[in-house]
């Protein structure tokens, strides 16, 4: 890789890092659109799967509950496994770009929404069999635009968990998502030693950005961290938006 090309990505994955720290979440939708923007998508979504993979599990380390997040919502994992699985299928022969951008515009609208409505609650009852239905329409949407935001994020909110609970639930989400989407890529020759190799170089930078959000995300009100998930969520659509064009 190009000197210029690599201080780009170890950029991008400090930046993604640094704002998943604050927030648990957005690591892999943030810095894809950047380094794609430099390298091109193909390139972009294998480099990313690395250091996005080390920052869910370092953050899940942090957060704790995991084994009680598993217990709670091991249905919904495996689900989104298996769309990922899906999406990874429409990828080959659908226009990510074009879903990207869709993708893009529903972010930016649930994020509006959800300001609006700061109590939005699922009833207990819908929590279950909810939970598969969500996680593989994330593992679709995954698979197809490198996002593991939607529909998980406004399921898990709509639960009201406490924050490290949410953070530890949500990266249990990406976790699962991830390794499914590098044996994907692998399949489909996205994924190569070379890649991968590049990509950890990347562990650096995401270690630094985490640990420094997360000193943050710790002196965060219950309401302000909300708000911030919800503009990370429209920033998200935001730049979807602008990978597509």
């Amino acid at each position: 890789m190009d000197p210029t090309l690599l201080a780009i990505a170890c950029g991008a994955f400090f930046f993604a890092a640094f704002s998943k720290g604050i927030t648990g979440m957005g690591f892999a939708t943030t810095c894809l659109p950047i380094i794609a923007l430099a390298m091109g998508l193909e390139v972009a979504l294998p480099l990313v799967l690395v250091p996005s993979v080390a920052s869910n599990i370092i953050v899940q380390v942090e957060a704790g509950h995991f084994r009680e997040s598993i217990r709670r919502f091991w249905p919904m994992l495996i689900a989104g496994m298996l769309g990922v699985v899906i999406g990874l299928v429409l990828l080959t022969w659908m226009e990510a770009r074009a879903a990207g951008a869709a993708l893009g515009v529903v972010l930016i609208v649930y994020g509006l929404f959800a300001l609006k409505t700061p109590n939005l609650t699922l009833p207990p009852r819908y929590e279950k069999p909810l939970g598969p239905v969500t996680g593989f329409a994330t593992g679709i949407i995954n698979g197809l635009t490198g996002s593991q935001l939607m529909p998980v994020l406004p399921y898990l909110m709509a639960l009201h968990l406490d924050r490290e609970r949410f953070v530890q639930a949500i990266n249990c989400s990406f976790t699962a998502s991830s390794i499914v989407m590098a044996v994907g890529l692998s399949k489909i020759g996205l994924m190569t030693t070379e890649t991968a190799l590049v990509s950890a170089i990347g562990i650096a930078p995401v270690w630094i950005g985490l640990k420094l959000g997360g000193n943050i995300r710790r002196r965060l009100t219950p309401e302000i961290f909300r708000k911030l998930v919800i503009y990370m969520l429209m920033a998200s659509g935001v730049l979807l938006l602008i990978r597509a064009v």
